[in-house]
C-alpha cells in the first residue's frame, strides 16, 4: 500500500522532523498500522515513517508488539498499587472494582488512541499469544491481592477464581466498548460489569467463608 507520499511505509515527507519520544513513534506506528494492518507493518515501515533506524527504534521498544502495549509493566504497577492501598476496612471486590475502574480512567484526548490500542489487542489475531502472558500478569496481581486479603495461599481455589472472574469481566467489558457506537464511557461499563458479578464474588470472599484452602 502506498502512502500520500507514494512510498510504502508512510515515509517521512520532506522536511518532517525525526521522532523522539516513545509516545510520538507509538502514535505515529498506529496511524501506520490503521492504513496497513498490523501485519501488513513491519518495523522498518515504522522506522521510516519516523525517520529513524531500525537499531533506534529498538531503543524505544523491543519489539512491534511491544509497541502496541505501551508502558504496559509500569501500569501493572499502578494497578498493584492502586489495591495495596486500598482501606483494609473497604471489602475486597469494591476494592478490585474501583481499582480497576481507577486504573482504565484516561483524560479523553487519549481515549481514541486507547482505543485503536485495545482493538489492536483484542482482535489481531497475531497478537493473542502475547495477550495471554501479559494478562497472565495482570490477573496474578488481583490474585495475589485477595490472597493476602484472606489469609490464603495464591494457589488456593477463591484467589485464582477472583483473579480469573475479574479479568473476565474486565475484558467483557472492553469488548462491549469496542464494539458498541453509543458512546457509553469505558468506565461506565467496567463498573457495569463488575456490579454483574459482585454478588457471586462476595459471597466467595466472604472471609468466614473462606478461611482455610479449599
Amino acid at each position: 500500500m502506498t502512502t500520500d507520499s507514494g512510498r510504502r511505509g508512510g515515509a517521512p515527507a520532506m522536511g518532517r522532523p525525526r521522532v523522539t519520544s516513545r509516545a510520538a513513534l507509538e502514535r505515529l506506528a498506529f496511524a501506520l498500522f490503521a492504513r496497513q494492518g498490523f501485519d501488513a507493518t513491519t518495523v522498518d515501515d515504522i522506522a521510516a515513517a519516523a525517520g529513524i533506524g531500525r537499531r533506534t527504534f529498538f531503543r524505544y521498544f523491543a519489539s512491534k508488539n511491544d509497541l502496541v502495549w505501551g508502558d504496559f509493566e509500569d501500569h501493572l504497577q499502578m494497578l498493584r498499587r492502586l489495591l495495596n492501598e486500598t482501606d483494609p476496612a473497604v471489602p475486597p471486590v469494591e476494592a478490585i472494582r474501583r481499582a480497576v475502574v481507577e486504573f482504565n480512567r484516561f483524560d479523553p484526548e487519549e481515549v481514541p488512541w486507547h482505543r485503536q490500542r485495545m482493538r489492536l489487542i483484542l482482535e489481531v489475531p497475531t497478537l493473542q499469544a502475547d495477550a495471554t502472558l501479559r494478562y497472565a500478569s495482570w490477573r496474578a496481581i488481583v490474585t495475589e491481592f485477595v490472597a493476602a486479603r484472606l489469609g490464603l495461599p495464591v494457589s488456593a481455589m477463591v484467589p485464582r477464581l477472583a483473579g480469573n472472574v475479574v479479568l473476565a469481566a474486565a475484558v467483557s467489558a472492553y469488548e462491549h466498548w469496542l464494539s458498541c457506537a453509543d458512546g457509553t464511557p469505558l468506565g461506565e461499563l467496567l463498573d457495569e460489569a463488575f456490579r454483574q458479578v459482585a454478588a457471586g464474588l462476595t459471597a466467595a470472599l466472604d472471609p468466614a467463608g473462606a478461611a482455610s484452602p479449599p
